[in-house]
């Protein structure tokens, strides 16, 4: 079983670990057995499960739901839980929605923001509650960056970015997610804070990779984000299968081959 204890000796010993969405049991199932080795509940399970234009109507019984649905199918990987859109703006709706999600089966509570979770994340620490804070692109934030932008660009909104991550790793954040931010930011993030680092979109020198499940499959509606790649229609995935595509996804992150170059940002 993967705990955080296996991601922090990874980044120490400098493995590189997978991350994939998943919203339910055969799925979860199927990444088991390619040994994928975080599962991420993703509130984008309100585009590509629900049929929603954005995150922001998922509710915690959603993702509450989602959760048990995978937790009773994984065996090996370590689980993580996004709390919605507007469900952590208080400390106490905040607790009562990061204990629903824990006792659903999450290991890990995700929360998109900066400094400001500071006092959340060591109130969540010293109640047993691991979390990971989202930074860069975060998209419960869709509206007010005005779209899907790019994170970190130019020295003012880097400083702020390695700040913001550094204030919530002493605040006790368990984990990091940046999400479409310069490649060279990402790498100066990961070698700055002590915990592991997951990177969407972030280039190949954050401690793990995360991609959509629906995404790394082929199955990206509209415009595709440079740094999906199809596994399913891999060449190299020889089965053509669904399990193929995640054992290769395991396997292209643990041995460097991606994301390459063309899946990052500058």
């Amino acid at each position: 079983m993967t705990t955080l204890a296996t991601l922090n000796k990874f980044k120490k010993d400098g493995v590189k670990f997978t991350c994939l969405t998943c919203y339910d049991a055969m799925f979860a199932r199927m990444m088991d057995k390619a040994l994928i080795d975080t599962i991420l509940i993703g509130d984008s399970l309100g585009m590509v499960v629900q049929g929603h234009t954005s995150t922001l109507p998922v509710t915690v019984n959603d993702m509450a739901y989602h959760t048990a649905n995978v937790a009773r199918s994984n065996q090996h990987a370590l689980i993580i839980a996004d709390l919605p859109f507007m469900s952590y703006v208080t400390l106490p709706e905040a607790i009562v929605n990061s204990r629903q999600l824990m006792q659903a089966g999450a290991h890990v509570i995700k929360l998109e923001g900066g400094s400001e979770l500071c006092e959340l994340v060591t109130i969540l620490a010293q109640a047993g509650t691991p979390t990971c804070v989202h930074l860069g692109l975060t998209p419960q934030s869709v509206n007010v960056f005005g779209g899907y932008k790019i994170q970190g660009r130019g020295d003012s909104a880097a400083a702020k970015l390695l700040a913001d991550a550094q204030a919530v790793v002493a605040a006790g954040a368990a984990l990091l997610v940046l999400e479409c931010v310069p490649a060279e930011l990402a790498k100066a993030v990961t070698e700055t804070v002590d915990v592991p680092v997951i990177g969407i979109g972030a280039g190949a020198d954050t401690d793990g990779q995360v991609l959509v499940m629906h995404d790394m499959l082929g199955m990206a509606h509209g415009r595709v984000p440079r740094f999906v790649h199809d596994f399913l229609t891999d060449e190299r995935n020889t089965t053509h299968s669904i399990e193929g595509a995640f054992a290769l996804y395991q396997q292209s992150v643990r041995g460097g081959s991606f994301p390459t170059e063309q899946h990052q940002f500058s």
